[in-house]
C-alpha cells in the first residue's frame, strides 16, 4: 500500500514539476500553486487571522486554547518566486495546531520583481515589530521549508552578526541553503527527485540574486559561519537533490558547537510534509516538529489535550 501510494503522490508531483518549469511565466506558476494548495482547508480548530505587521501582510494562525502560547515564526517556500500564506496555511496551521503553539506567516515579496535582499528586509522588518509589540524571542521559534529555510536561516544571521537577541529554536524543511548547487546530492539524487532538476536551478537562482551574490552567506548560508546557531531541526527527504544542503548545514551547526537534529526521511522527496493528511509520513514528520518544539518551549501536552477538548 506504501508504495502505491508513493507511486502516485509521484506521478502528481512530476505533473506539477511540468507545471513549475523556470521558463514559465511566473505569474501562471503563482495562481497554480495558489489555486492546488489552497484548496485544502486549515486544521481543525486554528482560528486564521490577517494582519498587517509594519506594512507587511501577515496571517497568524491560534489553535483553540493557544492565544498565549510560544510562537511560531515561518518563513514559506516556493523558490522565493512562488508561495504565500494561501499556499501554506494548511501546513503551518497543522505545525501550530499540533505543537499548541501559534504561528505567524509573512506574504513577503518575490522575485523576479523584488530581488535579494527584499525578502530578508521583509523578514527582519516584521521580526523586529514582533519583538517592538511585546513578543520575546525567548518565546519564538523560527522556521521554514525550501526558500523558506534558506530565508529563516539569513534572518537568524542576520540578527546574530548585528548582535541582536536570536529566536530560541529554528526547524527546517528540505531547506534550499546553497543556491550555488555545489552539494553531491545535485548528482547523486537526480534520478530520484520528483520535483527538481538541477538543470533548472540556475536560470531560477538567477531571478532571485546577481551571479556574484550567490556565494554570500546571507543568500547560501552553507558558506556561513554556523556559530551561535539555536538548537535546530532538520528534515529533508533522502530522495531530494537539495539533501546536501541539509547535511552540511547541520556539519557545520554541530561542529561550531551548536546542535542540529537531522532526521533524513527514506524514499521522501522535498518538503513532503505538505501532504498532511493524505500521506502518514507527513504527519509523522510533523508530530516530530511538534515534539521538538513542545520540548524547547516546555509546551504540557496536557493541558494541549484540555484546549482540544474544551
Amino acid at each position: 500500500m506504501a508504495s502505491i501510494r508513493s507511486f502516485i503522490v509521484r506521478q502528481i508531483s512530476k505533473q506539477y514539476m511540468k507545471k513549475v518549469h523556470p521558463n514559465r511565466d511566473v505569474h501562471d506558476m503563482r495562481r497554480g500553486f495558489e489555486m492546488r494548495a489552497g484548496a485544502l482547508p486549515p486544521a481543525r480548530g486554528v482560528t486564521v487571522q490577517k494582519e498587517s505587521i509594519d506594512g507587511v501582510d501577515c496571517e497568524l494562525y491560534v489553535p483553540k486554547g493557544c492565544e498565549e502560547a510560544p510562537l511560531i515564526y515561518y518563513l514559506h517556500g516556493g523558490a522565493y518566486m512562488m508561495g504565500s500564506p494561501v499556499t501554506h496555511r494548511r501546513l503551518v496551521s497543522f505545525i501550530a495546531s499540533m505543537s499548541g503553539m501559534r504561528a505567524v506567516l509573512p506574504d513577503y515579496r518575490l522575485a523576479p520583481e523584488n530581488r535579494f535582499p527584499a525578502q530578508l528586509e521583509d523578514s527582519l522588518r516584521v521580526w523586529h515589530a514582533l519583538l517592538k509589540g511585546g513578543t520575546s524571542p525567548a518565546d519564538i521559534a523560527i522556521g521554514g521549508d525550501s526558500a523558506g529555510g534558506n530565508l529563516a536561516m539569513a534572518t537568524m544571521l542576520s540578527l546574530r552578526d548585528g548582535g541582536e537577541l536570536l529566536p530560541a529554536a529554528c526547524f527546517l524543511l528540505s531547506p534550499w541553503l546553497d543556491l550555488a548547487g555545489d552539494g553531491e546530492s545535485q548528482h547523486t539524487r537526480s534520478k530520484f527527485d520528483p520535483w527538481f532538476k538541477p538543470s533548472y536551478l540556475p536560470a531560477v537562482v538567477s531571478k532571485f540574486c546577481d551571479k556574484d551574490e550567490i556565494r554570500s552567506p546571507l543568500v547560501s548560508p552553507v558558506f556561513a559561519d554556523a556559530s551561535g546557531l539555536p538548537p535546530t531541526l532538520i528534515q529533508v527527504g533522502d530522495h531530494e537533490i537539495l539533501l546536501s544542503d541539509s547535511t552540511r548545514m547541520a556539519d557545520k551547526i554541530n561542529a561550531a558547537g551548536g546542535r542540529a537534529d537531522l532526521h533524513i526521511w527514506p524514499n521522501m522527496w522535498h518538503v513532503f510534509q505538505f501532504f498532511i493528511g493524505q500521506m502518514p509520513e507527513s504527519k509523522k514528520a510533523i508530530d516530530d516538529i511538534a515534539r521538538f518544539l513542545r520540548s524547547e518551549f516546555s509546551v504540557d501536552r496536557s493541558d494541549l489535550r484540555k484546549n482540544r477538548a474544551a
